[in-house]
């Protein structure tokens, strides 16, 4: 109802219009759809935006970190299918590793889209719920030694689903934050999904082996997620929201493709969390090929492998390479990532013929540590450079306008469906230079010349675009 106040007399005078909706204020429709959200609002946003923003970023993180944990779980379990009897070589195995990270890379592109098509909590429900046919398959499809490598791989490639996640589960997000902390909260669900690379790589090994007398529980590596992907559902359908501004229209992304910063930034992700997917993917088999007497440890009736410790220590570092870029810039800190990603990949060289498995794996934990700083860091240049190419004012304080939100959207998605295309590319890399080479320095060796390439065109680019705007990127 619509309140009218009378013209005030001397003695009676108006009272307050208590009854306006205060500044900012949000509507809330059926379906969990929210109109009026602008985080840029500080009223609306210390109001009721905050508490909003945080609830959907929970359950955001726990769904995309399921979809982590169904992308690399073929990581983990091709190390022990030849216990499970099946019989594979080298570049069957380094393809089951890749193909999730191949497919889940393609779909990426297609998920970015689906937030503004169907809402963020709608897309998140359904996301989450395909994940349920590639951890199903797997169940079923490593209880027989005797499937055949084409359904094997068939059904690695639906693990790509987990992959896709991360495009729209990203670009809802960033609705969700004002540009101030964009680079904090992208990176905490980030971080929380590549959680699920590690997580899956610490608890499958003691799940497929804990009270196994003769025989791997294989089948367990795809059936144990099945409840949480079930709670990750009715979570999203009970705890998120849908924006209905949250539009990403064919001319946004049309003119995002456009843009040659899209394709440099690009480029500069598949050096950051490619490397972290593409690593993460093949580090169990890496230590089980050059330290097999260090790939697996017996606690009790279970079995321990440590390479969950790169993909956690790669996790745990996101947020942070996003909170430095928040306060530093994002190219400062990419920069040092590169250096140190570089420098660490060049001393894995060196020192892998000593065959020492301690130093190979700290050396590891500092280049996925690295990378994980470098990947908060350039995703926080994404909406900074195309905020500063909208012509904002403060590029990285300011989302600028709608147009300018909806493009960088876009391109968040695109970015990091081109980033992870790294997944696919360092374990074939990896695995063609174990092929041809007889060994995995060669490969190792492509990578340093890469990151210092890489270095040295973040600081080309990015360096000089900040000096010559007078931003801070």
């Amino acid at each position: 109802m619509t309140e009218t106040l009378s013209a005030p007399t001397a003695a009676a005078p108006a009272a307050p219009a208590t009854h306006a909706p205060p500044t900012g204020a949000l509507t809330h429709r059926p379906g969990r759809w929210i109109d009026g959200w602008d985080p840029e609002n500080p009223v609306q946003w210390e109001r009721e935006g905050r508490r909003i923003a945080s609830r959907n970023l929970r359950w955001s993180i726990f769904a995309e970190f399921l979809g982590f944990v169904v992308w690399q779980l073929w990581s983990i379990v091709v190390v022990a299918l030849p216990a499970a009897g099946f019989a594979f070589d080298t570049g069957q195995v380094f393809w089951l590793i890749s193909i999730p990270a191949l497919v889940g890379a393609t779909l990426r592109i297609p998920y970015t889209f689906m937030v503004p098509r169907f809402g963020g909590r709608n897309w998140t429900i359904v996301s989450a719920g395909l994940l349920l046919i590639p951890a199903i398959g797997l169940g079923i499809a490593v209880s027989n030694p005797e499937t055949p490598f084409g359904v094997m791989l068939a059904i690695a490639a639906l693990a790509g689903f987990g992959g896709g996640n991360f495009a729209s589960s990203m670009a809802n997000i960033t609705y969700f934050y004002p540009q101030r902390e964009k680079g904090w909260a992208l990176g905490l669900n980030a971080a929380g999904g590549n959680l699920g690379a590690s997580v899956a790589q610490f608890v499958v090994p003691i799940a497929i082996t804990i009270g196994a007398a003769v025989t791997l529980n294989l089948p367990l590596a795809g059936w144990i997620w099945v409840p949480f992907i079930l709670v990750a559902m009715a979570g999203a359908a009970i705890g998120m929201d849908n924006l209905s501004n949250a539009k990403a229209d064919v001319a946004a992304s049309l003119a995002a493709l456009r843009e040659p910063h899209l394709w440099i930034l690009a480029v500069l992700y598949i050096g950051t969390f490619g490397s972290f997917i593409g690593f993460a993917g093949v580090f169990p088999k890496l230590i089980a090929d050059q330290f097999p007497d260090f790939s697996a440890f017996h606690v009790g009736s279970a079995t321990l492998s440590l390479a969950f410790m790169g993909a956690l220590v790669g996790s745990l570092a996101r947020p942070y390479g996003g909170r430095l870029a928040d306060r530093f810039g994002g190219t400062q800190i990419t920069i040092a990532a590169f250096a140190v990603m570089a420098l660490g990949a060049l001393a894995v060289v060196w020192t892998l013929p000593l065959g020492n498995f301690w130093v190979f794996l700290g050396l590891f934990l500092v280049l996925f540590t690295a990378s994980g700083v470098g990947n908060g860091s350039t995703y926080r240049m994404i909406p900074t450079v195309f905020a500063l190419r909208a012509g904002a004012h403060n590029a990285h304080e300011s989302a600028g306008d709608v147009s300018s939100q909806r493009k960088s959207a876009a391109a968040l998605g695109i970015i990091s469906a081109v980033g992870a295309y790294g997944g696919f590319v360092i374990p074939q890399l990896l695995g063609y230079s174990k092929t041809t080479f007889g060994d995995y320095t060669t490969g190792l060796g492509w990578f340093v010349w890469a990151y210092a390439g890489m270095l040295v065109l973040t600081a080309g680019v990015y360096l000089t675009l900040a000096k010559r705007s007078g931003h801070r990127i």
